[in-house]
């Protein structure tokens, strides 16, 4: 029998403790396809979060490290300065990355850090029990936003990805998503891609996967894949932010 489809070697065979529709369990093989195909396993080292993904440690057969909350990105820096022939990726939800870790993930990048970030945006607090976050729409409803997010009292949603092109430290930024088969391939394409740029020492890359959360948003994960695509996309566009052609040498 001629084996078509397999778990990569890159992922153990642990069950997730995600949600029923998370669309973490997809990034996390997209994650581990890429390392191996790229033939880095023996050499990658990742960084867990605290949230959702904590876990992922469980997850990723290749050596994990634990980081504190927001911390991932200081934590890769030390390794990859201690080891700059590994392969060092941090893999952050948006209330690690882009709350209490925000200046972490900016000076990393303004450092131009050759470390790849994985930044996983399902526009909530999952973990903790669906409080606003961050990237939380106008609008939308949350445990500590019943009403949905107000503008006026609570500001505007953060756009990390365009924030970070904007440094000059940065050589590749990508926004994807994993609501359909061919958006699945297009973030396996970036996230490839952002390996790649560390591989050839250009800088700092990171990937934002949009993501849903069938839980806190009180959906289906059918509905929470629609909610995505017609809520999260217009206000989080899709496509690459920053090349390697763009960084001034």
């Amino acid at each position: 029998m001629i084996t078509v489809f397999e778990r990569p070697k890159s992922l153990t065979p642990a069950k997730t403790h995600y949600c029923p529709g998370c669309t973490h369990g997809i990034i996390h093989r997209l994650v581990a396809e890429v390392i191996d195909e790229l033939d880095v396993r023996e050499d990658t080292i990742g960084i867990a979060p605290v949230g959702c993904s904590v876990l992922a440690y469980n997850y990723f057969n290749l050596d994990m490290q634990e980081a504190a909350h927001g911390r991932a990105p200081a934590v890769a820096t030390g390794i990859k300065r201690v080891h700059p022939d590994k392969v060092v990726f941090t893999y952050q939800g948006d209330g690690d990355l882009a709350a209490i870790g925000t200046a972490e993930i900016i000076h990393a990048a303004a450092r131009g850090e050759k470390i790849t970030t994985i930044f996983v945006n399902n526009a909530i607090y999952g973990m903790t029990g669906g409080q606003m976050a961050p990237t939380t729409l106008v609008g939308q409803e949350a445990t500590t936003a019943p009403s949905g997010r107000n503008a006026e009292t609570q500001g505007y949603p953060v756009r990390m990805s365009e924030i970070l092109a904007t440094i000059q430290g940065t050589a590749y930024i990508a926004r994807v998503s994993v609501h359909n088969p061919q958006e699945v391939a297009k973030a396996k394409k970036a996230i490839k891609k952002a390996f790649q740029i560390q591989l050839e020492r250009k800088g700092f890359a990171l990937v934002e996967v949009l993501s849903t959360c069938p839980t806190n948003w009180g959906l289906t994960p059918l509905a929470a894949m629609k909610w995505l695509q017609e809520n999260m996309i217009p206000y989080y566009p899709l496509g690459v932010q920053k090349t390697p052609e763009e960084v001034e040498v």
